[in-house]
């Protein structure tokens, strides 16, 4: 098979959808890999690298769309590459199509098949795909939210740990899931004040059992919420329904009543964001003030440490690559209902369910030899 890996070209974007080591394996099966010139350079590998791998450089995303069977990318497709999508063609990464009509419609008429890492499921109900970024975006929710915090950034001016004789700041974090854990983690190791709200009572009981007196636990409801981020310094959304978009954990009223120089970090922002007055934004422009409430929303989180987030991310690809290119899509997924689970597009159709009903739009659910 023909697996193309094109360039990146979202704004501050230099993850890449295979390093060498993954095209090697590729090649030693028998496949041919077209890699976009400049593709692995954001992350340390240049063209000559993947030439070593056994890959071929072209120099134009349009030569590896044109020549690809099977994409793989990392971000959802921009309008532009959606235009090179064609019939017959499989795309495989993040898509995020709950919060995105316009690439969902793009995609729709593309007829191309798109799989989005996202919504594979793993045998124990995990989102294996989804996980390590979601590790990586939570690790560093706490890093830019202190950052954030400080006066010369527009942020209330405490420091997360505090010093002896002075409160740490309180950090309350939305979902205990892989991220919201991740962030606690940090939070924790910089000895803030910190909570975790969750709406799953058996997962509050595992995080006190990990993090024992050094963390609080709360049940998920809109009282306890609007309590704890009224006198939050820092406000981490983390919650996740796969392929669905995010519930509006906190409302605009809710930030009315914050503290000026509060920062809310929207780790869910791919999903359209748990916080009302959440737009996205990019690492170029990585915040905005709202009610006096610094918001960072940015859609390519892990983007920002992208050699430690490619190595993450196609550790966990590779192998769901290599049977799209050992099978073809349509027996790969047959042979794995969880990676059936990642099928979002289809033959001008929308496959998955919650994306359909987020977006409005007419759902199909594919069936073999559909």
């Amino acid at each position: 098979m023909k697996i193309g890996v094109p360039k990146e070209i979202k704004i501050h974007e230099y993850r890449v959808g295979l390093v060498p080591a993954g095209v090697r394996e590729l090649v030693d099966s028998g496949h041919q890999v077209l890699v976009q010139s400049g593709a692995g350079a954001g992350i340390g590998f240049d063209d000559s690298s993947y030439q070593a791998a056994g890959a071929s450089v072209a120099p134009r995303a349009k030569d590896i769309f044109a020549a690809a069977d099977l994409v793989v990318k990392v971000k959802e497709p921009q309008l532009a590459e959606c235009k090179l999508l064609r019939s017959g063609q499989t795309l495989f990464t993040y898509l995020h199509l709950a919060a995105d009509r316009k690439q969902a419609q793009a995609l729709i008429a593309s007829g191309s098949t798109a799989i989005a890492y996202e919504t594979v499921t793993a045998t124990d109900g995990s989102l294996p795909l989804l996980t390590p970024m979601s590790e990586v975006a939570g690790r560093m929710s706490v890093q830019v939210g202190a950052n954030c915090l400080q006066k010369a950034n527009g942020g209330f001016g405490v420091l997360l740990g505090g010093v002896p004789g002075v409160a740490p700041a309180k950090v309350v974090i939305l979902g205990g899931g892989v991220s919201g854990t991740h962030a606690a983690e940090m939070a924790v190791g910089l000895r803030a004040d910190v909570t975790v709200v969750d709406r799953s009572v058996k997962r509050l009981r595992e995080l006190s059992s990990i993090f024992g007196s050094q963390l609080k636990t709360v049940y998920s409801t809109a009282h306890a919420i609007e309590e704890l981020v009224r006198d939050a310094d820092l406000v981490i959304g983390a919650v996740l329904i796969a392929g669905a978009a995010a519930p509006k954990l906190v409302t605009r009223a809710m930030v009315k009543r914050m503290k000026p120089g509060t920062v809310l970090v929207d780790i869910a922002i791919d999903q359209g964001g748990c916080f009302e007055t959440s737009r996205p934004t990019t690492h170029a422009k990585p915040t905005y003030v709202l009610d006096g409430v610094i918001h960072y929303c940015v859609t390519n989180m892990p983007g920002a440490v992208p050699r430690t987030s490619t190595f993450a991310l196609t550790n966990a690809t590779l192998p769901y690559v290599k049977a799209l290119a050992d099978h073809g899509w349509r027996q790969a997924i047959a042979k794995d209902i969880g990676l059936a689970r990642g099928l979002n597009v289809h033959a001008g159709q929308l496959t998955y369910e919650a994306v359909a009903s987020a977006l409005g739009l007419k759902y199909r659910a594919f069936r073999s030899g559909g």
